[in-house]
């Protein structure tokens, strides 16, 4: 076993896990599978040990701009807080400033920051747009995620092409409903995500 990872309390309990379904942690393929699931699970869920603060940094800027902002086709990956299977599709982000931008690259790391962490889809979105009004306190905000998930593709159900679609809106974007549309119009969800 690697010692770089042998103090990770999460080893014994991958180690325990694997018992408990019947196989040998010892067994040559699995000698260092507790480590990388130990590993792959801090990657997963990452999103614990960020905050909001720290992503936007001070990547936020004064500008006269008063149309729409829109970050589209952000990849997610998360693990849905029933299962623990992963859910993965694509972020739509938008805002209508109120005198302020935020940097075009922080907006995928606000969506990873909740997509890496237990979630439900439904909360994960309004997360995101919620974020968004904090430290933008734009005019409106508009948040879409379509993804597939592994919970429903592999066990229960098992509906192989279903996806989920979850929006939030807030300010213009709840409130004028040609603001909304163009941001629908813009955004055409309903794509299919590749497995």
């Amino acid at each position: 076993m690697n010692s770089d990872h042998s103090d990770d309390p999460l080893v014994p309990l991958a180690q325990a896990l694997l018992a408990e379904l019947g196989e040998d942690p010892r067994r040559q393929g699995l000698l260092r599978t507790p480590e990388r699931m130990a590993r792959s699970l801090r990657d997963l869920t990452a999103g614990y040990h960020q905050d909001l603060p720290s992503i936007v940094n001070s990547a936020l800027f004064e500008e006269e701009v008063d149309e729409m902002v829109l970050v589209k086709d952000i990849e997610f990956y998360s693990l849905c807080e029933h299962h623990m299977l992963p859910f993965f599709g694509r972020a739509h982000v938008a805002y209508l400033p109120a005198g302020k931008v935020i940097g075009l690259s922080k907006v995928p790391r606000i969506v990873d920051m909740f997509a890496r962490r237990l979630q439900v889809q439904e909360r994960m979105t309004v997360q995101i747009a919620n974020a968004l009004q904090e430290v933008l306190r734009p005019r409106g905000v508009a948040v879409i995620t379509e993804a597939s998930h592994l919970c429903m593709r592999m066990r229960g159900v098992a509906k192989q092409a279903s996806m989920a679609t979850t929006s939030c809106m807030l300010g213009t974007f709840r409130e004028d409903p040609r603001t909304r549309a163009e941001f629908l119009g813009l955004v055409t969800p309903g794509r299919r995500i590749d497995a």
